[in-house]
């Protein structure tokens, strides 16, 4: 697949960029590298390669899902400016 002028000034002007005429060879040129570099990549024989998410293996440290502490709403409260009922207290912000 070859990108004449005009099919770059259209690809420009669908991406809105501004380009002017006489640099649109160069943008032609560049789509062009851009394109063969992607059939490059078409031919890479990648039977049996598993997909990655990243470059080097990792893998989420994993715990067990206990509660491990708790049963403090009191200190957690002491600091509150204003506490009711064990809950924080807050201005009302929508009328």
């Amino acid at each position: 697949m070859s990108i004449d002028e005009s099919t770059a000034a259209k690809v420009a002007s669908l991406a809105r960029i501004r380009v002017d005429e006489a640099d649109l060879p160069a943008l032609a040129a560049d789509f062009n590298r851009i394109l063969g570099f992607i059939e490059q990549l078409g031919e890479v024989d990648i039977e049996g390669v598993e997909p990655m998410v990243s470059v080097t293996p990792m893998r989420l440290k994993r715990r067990e899902d206990v509660v491990t502490d708790g049963g403090m709403q009191d200190k957690i409260l002491a600091n509150a400016p204003d506490a009711r009922e064990g809950f924080f207290a807050v201005p009302k912000v929508v009328e």
